[in-house]
């Protein structure tokens, strides 16, 4: 049921037990029996989803109902949600690459949105590549996806090199083992990090996530990251609300407040709990919102304090 429809067990499970989608009869080992039935509505649930229609409203409706509502004009959140350019990937890791040419990859491929350009044996290779796979073209977001067995002490300076070299715009990095420092420094760098094993279909949702918002293509950011690194630090915030301004508002100190509020929530929503694929994607969503929230209110900030006569370091710290 679960490869038929494209939908992880879990999520079967969740439809199933809190929304009363399917009424699976069950054998004496307690074995679900499903019809083909149940695999069409499933795969019908997961494209209304996916299209931005909430489980608990469909999820008891006929097989009719639930595809005259996929035939019809798509909510305003579908159009959020869907990737709105092609995705160019640069992948480094053969095995990686190899995923998306898997047939259980057709489920989940974006709607034919995402592009390999180059695969690279590791980093090393990926930071010397050669020119012709850089970034994305017009209308593309440029992706590096990188599987990294172990997260170590030069994988920072490693990653910062591919990036570069590539220009990609977004960079996701999965992971087997890595000190929880080393690690959170990635992130601190406005890398996605995901330790593995990630389901096919949880990496499309961040995929999906990570191009929802280009905040590079409007800002100018540190090379390749996914979100923007912070560019203030919390004393320099501080700082910033307690100098005197010329400005006769508290607006410097207003916006300095935000600022720190939307790190609190990226940082949240990084570390929600998820129990389904919808909830991973949502927190991803939500993720990014606040990132490029916040790097808007950055240049806001850059701007209040340069009229208002305030020092303003950038001081983002790196691993």
């Amino acid at each position: 049921m679960s490869r038929l429809a494209g939908v992880p067990v879990t999520t079967l499970r969740t439809w199933e037990q809190r929304y009363s989608a399917f009424a699976p009869a069950k054998t004496s080992g307690r074995h679900r029996l499903y019809r083909d039935a149940d695999v069409i509505k499933a795969r019908l649930l997961r494209q209304l989803a996916e299209s931005g229609q909430g489980i608990g409203g469909i999820a008891h409706l006929p097989i009719q109902h639930l595809q005259q509502l996929l035939g019809t004009a798509q909510e305003p959140t579908a159009a959020a949600l869907a990737p709105a350019r092609r995705v160019a990937a640069v992948i480094v890791g053969a095995a990686t690459a190899a995923r998306f040419n898997a047939p259980g990859w057709r489920d989940h491929d974006l709607d034919g949105a995402l592009h390999v350009r180059q695969v690279f044996v590791d980093l090393e290779e990926a930071a010397a590549g050669n020119d012709t796979a850089r970034g994305g073209g017009e209308g593309e977001t440029g992706i590096l996806l990188v599987r990294l067995n172990t997260v170590h002490s030069r994988t920072y300076g490693q990653l910062m090199a591919a990036i570069e070299r590539q220009r990609v715009q977004r960079v996701i990095v999965l992971y087997n083992y890595g000190p929880p420092a080393l690690v959170e420094a990635l992130r601190n760098a406005g890398l996605m990090v995901r330790r593995e094993p990630v389901p096919d279909a949880e990496l499309a949702e961040l995929i999906r996530s990570v191009v929802l918002l280009d905040a590079a293509a409007a800002f100018p950011a540190a090379a390749g990251a996914l979100i923007p690194r912070r560019r203030y630090s919390e004393a320099s915030l501080a700082q910033v609300a307690a100098s005197p301004s010329n400005v006769v508002c508290e607006c410097p100190r207003h916006i300095a407040e935000i600022i720190g509020q939307l790190v609190s929530f990226e940082e949240y929503s990084e570390q929600c709990l998820n129990d389904t694929t919808e909830d991973a994607r949502l927190h991803a969503y939500l993720r990014s919102v606040a990132g490029s929230a916040r790097v808007l209110f950055e240049h806001a900030l850059q701007r209040a304090a340069r009229h208002g006569g305030i020092a303003l370091a950038e001081d983002a710290a790196g691993p």
